[in-house]
């Protein structure tokens, strides 16, 4: 049986806590950008409205959906993401709520890649209007794709090596094992 350093386990499960609360604040930020009224639109019902339709011109701009599918994601993704940034921050079934952000994640990127490799100009949409499709973009959403991996993966070992352990899950330190 191997033995787990508990400084080494402390610190896996710091950097586990940091990147779930990151990736939180970046969907529940992407959502906001998405469903605030525009510059001087007060919070509303039309004026969130008026948000999604900006919002689903960019999603057309990528060309990749029909109207009514484009009309479907625009206005259902905004609140997709908000639902998603507050499951990671909740930590609940961390492994899924992590899984599903990488597999959200990498549809995105996946999406921007192929857009800009074919390049086709257009508005991100990631965090709001007004901005360009580019490598920096390419960049920082492959900086968030690596970072979900990571934080399912770890969230996926961190289970294993707790049961492997015989470590409930609730419980915060490791028993102690017994040598051979």
């Amino acid at each position: 049986m191997t033995t787990t350093n508990p400084a080494r386990e402390a610190s896996w499960r710091i950097s586990l806590l940091a990147g779930r609360l990151v990736l939180a604040g970046i969907f529940i930020f992407a959502a906001y950008a998405k469903l605030k009224p525009q510059a001087s639109m007060l919070w509303s019902v039309a004026s969130v409205r008026t948000s999604l339709s900006m919002f689903a011109m960019q999603v057309d701009s990528y060309e990749m959906l029909p109207p009514q599918a484009v009309r479907f994601a625009s206005h259902s993704l905004p609140f997709f993401e908000l639902a998603l940034g507050l499951w990671l921050l909740s930590g609940l079934w961390l492994r899924f709520s992590s899984l599903l952000t990488a597999l959200l994640l990498g549809g995105f990127f996946a999406v921007m890649v192929r857009t800009y490799a074919k390049g086709i100009e257009v508005n991100c949409g990631c965090f709001g209007p007004g901005e360009q499709l580019g490598w920096k973009t390419l960049v920082r959403d492959g900086s968030m794709l690596a970072l979900a991996l990571a934080v399912t993966i770890r969230a996926f070992l961190t289970n294993r090596t707790r049961t492997e352990n015989g470590v409930s899950e609730t419980a915060s330190t490791p028993t102690p094992q017994r040598a051979s």
